[in-house]
């Protein structure tokens, strides 16, 4: 591997413990995940980065780019740095089949794969305080014969997790899912009345102790047009959704809903709220992806540890072009340090 030094930079002058340690991952090697590693790599951020990735796609595609990339063998002994601009420290995951910018090989699935795997076990033993990652393609994994309908649900299998909640996040707006990646068909017969509680106290949960309020808001959609018309429109709002928010709030917590979904993001019925919880993914995210697509965050709520991700897809047409934009990559990198820091607080701090 080229341009291979064996240290990072001085350490941070706050200590070691200051300096979080992020594991970026690829994506899918075909898509634009390298190209936004290179980009972050450009400039010199408040974190020590260490890319999971293959080093030779990376290599190849700053050359595709014609980029300065500078990567360094990562070592968990060797004391914790913020990594220098043009720079990445690099945990080697080997593809399987070489790689074409903008063409996807059901060949390096499992790549992508172990990528995650390691990303996730560096996060369970304490070598890295968050996981950043990449895009990548369900439709080529599962062309793979491996079933995989994304990064929520597959990390949450792995590490044991009962109950994940994707949160997508940009200014001003915060959207959980109470279903995820299913066909639309099959979306009522998900939203029970265990999975509504569950999800909620989740959200509830993670906005009071990663995001730091006491006291969370939460704007609940209904399922169907007009939250049901009462009953004329369907009955989940009356038979499941209503019931289950009620004794939510019995249980303290400030719930509105269930809401009209076609008015549930409008400035009055936003005011004052921390996050709205809508019951599937095309319900919420449209509206926040309209808000804030390509600054917007991906965050899994109720994983053993801190992940964030891009808003966005493996941009097959921009791979290697240089015009892929890494605002959301930037801003996934931020709120990963962001809630490391908050985790390392509460941590630090001893208990009554």
């Amino acid at each position: 591997m080229s341009n291979t030094g064996s240290t990072a930079s001085a350490p941070d002058p706050r200590g070691a413990h200051a300096v979080p340690r992020l594991a970026l991952t690829a994506g899918d090697p075909a898509g634009i995940g390298p190209d936004l590693l290179i980009a972050m790599a450009r400039q010199h951020g408040h974190a020590q980065r260490v890319a999971i990735a293959d080093p030779d796609v990376l290599e190849a595609r700053a050359r595709q780019l014609g980029e300065s990339l500078r990567l360094i063998h990562f070592d968990p002994e060797r004391p914790r740095a913020i990594t220098p601009a043009h720079t990445l420290e690099i945990l080697p995951v080997p593809v399987a089949t070489p790689v074409v910018a903008g063409t996807l090989d059901p060949a390096n699935a499992e790549h992508v794969l172990a990528l995650l795997a390691t990303a996730a076990a560096g996060c369970l033993d304490g070598t890295f305080e968050a996981m950043v990652t990449g895009p990548v393609h369900k439709g080529v994994i599962n062309r793979a014969g491996i079933a995989f309908s994304g990064h929520t649900e597959w990390l949450a299998e792995r590490a044991g997790a009962p109950m994940p909640v994707m949160l997508l996040a940009t200014e001003g707006l915060r959207v959980a899912l109470v279903t995820t990646h299913l066909p639309l068909r099959a979306v009522p017969d998900a939203i029970t009345a265990d999975r509504l509680e569950a999800v909620t106290r989740v959200l509830h949960h993670d906005l009071q102790r990663d995001f730091g309020i006491a006291d969370p808001v939460i704007a609940v959609c209904g399922l169907n047009p007009h939250a049901g018309e009462d009953g004329v429109l369907g009955r989940e709002e009356i038979e499941i959704i209503t019931p289950t928010l009620d004794r939510l709030r019995e249980a303290g917590m400030r719930l509105r809903g269930p809401l009209p979904a076609d008015t549930a993001f409008t400035p009055r019925a936003l005011h004052g709220v921390d996050a709205v919880l809508a019951m599937y993914h095309d319900q919420g995210l449209p509206v926040l992806k309209h808000a804030g697509f390509g600054s917007a965050i991906n965050v899994t709520l109720g994983l053993p540890f801190i992940r964030t991700s891009v808003d966005h897809g493996t941009a097959l047409d921009l791979a290697g072009t240089g015009r892929a934009e890494v605002g959301s990559f930037q801003a996934a990198e931020r709120l990963a340090e962001t809630l490391a820091a908050r985790a390392a607080a509460r941590r630090s701090t001893p208990r009554a």
